[in-house]
């Protein structure tokens, strides 16, 4: 008997920490997300993560403060677009957990101020920029993070599901650098999966900017997948 099944979605995220899960989330409002992990969802090394996340928060901080301090600890190895990208967003970034459930410490403030997050001062930083969940901020961030896709209704998740394999759009007569669905199953079970995508649904949700970075185009999380010489494809817009 013929046990194979196949599973059509709109986005495949391929692995569920920190990145994949945030990323499912953010386009599940206008997409149907599949996220596979290869284990269970609290297994990766997000959960394990201690220390906490750099952000300007701090009113005496300055986005170029935080951006100094990274490529001076680089000692000239950062690529310096990249290192300013990710100053300038990562205050959006951790907002967007915070407004999502992940309790990083407070201060105590009075009844009616705005919250103030408990800021730590760490490694290179020349200012307290540092947000933490006690010292298990991993786990915190993970934990949210994974009680918010397992509720969103347009997301499926396959715990313990390995990829085996990425499907081109060359085995469907296109071309071979467009990855248009996955094969996957247990470590386990005889039992094959395939994950077909919607080419017109990416498209179209590509065209509705899905993704909170501007410069990035939607494309499928499965950077270590190289099988065939296929790796990760951004979608035409």
């Amino acid at each position: 008997m013929n046990t194979n099944r196949e599973h059509l979605c709109d986005v495949l995220v391929i692995g569920s920490g920190a990145a994949g899960l945030s990323l499912a989330l953010r386009v599940a409002e206008r997409a149907k997300v599949i996220v596979l992990s290869k284990g269970p969802l609290s297994e990766g090394a997000t959960y394990y993560a201690q220390g906490g996340i750099a952000a300007v928060f701090d009113e005496a901080d300055s986005i170029e403060s935080h951006v100094n301090d990274t490529n001076i600890a680089g000692a000239g190895l950062c690529e310096e677009d990249t290192v300013q990208f990710i100053a300038e967003n990562a205050k959006e970034c951790v907002q967007w957990l915070i407004d999502g459930g992940v309790p990083f410490d407070q201060v105590e403030t009075e009844k009616d101020e705005a919250p103030r997050y408990h800021l730590t001062r760490e490694g290179g930083h020349s200012h307290r920029r540092i947000l933490h969940a006690a010292d298990a901020t991993g786990m915190a961030m993970q934990t949210t993070l994974q009680d918010n896709v397992q509720n969103h209704p347009n997301i499926e998740i396959f715990e313990r599901y390995n990829a085996l394999d990425l499907i081109t759009e060359d085995k469907v007569g296109g071309s071979k650098d467009k990855v248009v669905g996955a094969i996957f199953g247990t470590a386990t079970k005889s039992t094959l999966k395939r994950c077909a995508l919607s080419l017109s649904c990416w498209q179209r949700a590509a065209r509705q900017k899905c993704t909170s970075t501007p410069q990035t185009q939607m494309s499928l999380l499965a950077t270590v997948l190289q099988w065939h010489g296929a790796q990760a494809a951004a979608l035409p817009t």
